[in-house]
């Protein structure tokens, strides 16, 4: 996955994949982020990149997009159940 956010990122001369690759190669960032969060934060149809793993705390109100390094069953079941899309 991080060979292929840094040739997205040269191919594309989009720095934030270069970025994001960056940030997976931190352990930092690998922290869990709940759903409740990622509603909060969040609004109708919007795309999201989580650089952690997403646990299923809470619910999601509205539709997203999500891609994240790691989900939980239970975090992919509420968000497919909402109509909301994940990416893997």
């Amino acid at each position: 996955m991080i060979k292929d956010l840094k040739q997205a990122s040269k191919k594309n001369e989009a720095p934030i994949w270069s970025r994001l690759a960056d940030l997976a190669l931190k352990p930092s960032s690998r922290q869990v982020v709940n759903l409740t969060r990622i509603n909060t934060g969040t609004k109708e149809n919007d795309v999201l990149f989580v650089p952690s793993k997403v646990l299923g705390t809470g619910n999601i109100s509205h539709k997203i997009t999500l891609c994240s390094f790691s989900i939980s069953p239970r975090a992919a079941n509420t968000i497919l159940q909402n109509a909301a899309k994940i990416l893997n």
